[in-house]
């Protein structure tokens, strides 16, 4: 798999800019994924942390799911990698976790995302509330808040890559 790396048009409106980085930072996190195998996508950045490309995809799946389903629609859909008992589940990572199942995860919490979305106005706002507040969040501030998530992580992807392989890159 190729991935390419579309940046958002310099011209667009308001709803196609914030659509478009924030498809640039999903492509971005695939990108810093591509061409390592699962013993590798699973290698943690620095001991003691557990942070890894597999865990920050499985991560951003979560992520995707919360902000997409529970909070903008009020989707009773429970976490995928985490639990209550287990607050960083997506970074525990065993042999038996695979690119292929976390990548077909996250792209499927991505095409929800995007049907979720499609149909509001960025001044809409959310049906469910998050964990951290009671009160609603506007799809504006949701597109914001990902792509905000996404650039951060792109950060620790950049040097978990880097460590991996020497890859560099933007």
């Amino acid at each position: 798999m190729t991935i390419e790396r579309r940046g958002p048009a310099t011209d667009a409106g308001e709803r196609a800019m914030l659509e478009g980085w924030l498809d640039y930072h999903r492509e971005t996190l695939a990108w810093k994924c591509e061409g390592l195998d699962d013993s590798q996508l699973r290698t943690a950045a620095v001991p003691p942390s557990e942070l890894s490309l597999l865990g920050l995809v499985r991560h951003m799946a979560d992520v995707e799911r919360s902000w997409f389903r529970r909070v903008l629609v009020g989707d009773d859909a429970g976490p995928l990698h985490y639990s209550d008992e287990d607050r960083d589940g997506e970074f525990h990572l065993t042999e038996a976790d695979t690119w292929k199942e976390a990548y077909a995860t996250w792209q499927g919490e991505i095409a929800v995302a995007r049907r979720n979305a499609a149909p509001l106005g960025l001044d809409d706002l959310s049906e469910g509330r998050s964990r951290f507040s009671d009160k609603p969040f506007n799809l504006r501030w949701i597109y914001t808040h990902m792509i905000e998530e996404y650039a951060r992580h792109n950060g620790h992807a950049d040097l978990i890559r880097e460590r991996i392989d020497g890859a560099t890159g933007e």
